[in-house]
């Protein structure tokens, strides 16, 4: 690869990082509606989003100790957002799911943030949107 293509995809690579903490911060606004701090959020979202987990794979996934997940899952389930309980197979080992009130609220939340990127893209035109459309073909690619 030449000098002008690594300069290329470096100022690429560079931008897009730029405009995608732009667009989450953006988005993430709205997030105060849901009454949940931005970490008891992103465990939620995880349980929603992608099912139940134990405590010790939600702290890989949040990258968090064991205790910080541990008094995360606490104050959602104290607010019914999720349910704890012990694995069948080990004991020792707890599982956590969302409840029906995690659900709506994730789900909620996410409608408002897709709303708020459709006002982002309604400023673009049909060839812009087309173009940013592939643009997160591409993304999701390469991000598996």
């Amino acid at each position: 690869m030449g000098a002008h293509a690594r300069g290329s995809r470096e100022d690429t690579a560079a931008r897009l990082h730029r405009a995608s903490i732009r667009l989450l911060r953006q988005v993430r606004r709205t997030d105060a509606a849901t009454g949940l701090t931005p970490a008891r959020a992103s465990v939620l979202s995880v349980l929603v989003f992608g099912g139940e987990r134990t405590l010790g794979e939600l702290a890989g996934t949040e990258m968090v100790s064991a205790p910080t997940m541990t008094r995360l899952v606490r104050g959602l389930e104290s607010e019914g957002h999720v349910v704890r309980q012990a694995d069948v197979r080990d004991g020792r080992v707890t599982r956590v799911r969302a409840t029906a009130k995690g659900r709506r609220v994730l789900e909620a939340a996410r409608r408002r943030r897709i709303e708020q990127v459709m006002g982002l893209l309604s400023e673009l035109s049909d060839t812009e949107v087309s173009a940013v459309r592939e643009t997160v073909m591409l993304l999701e690619r390469v991000l598996g």
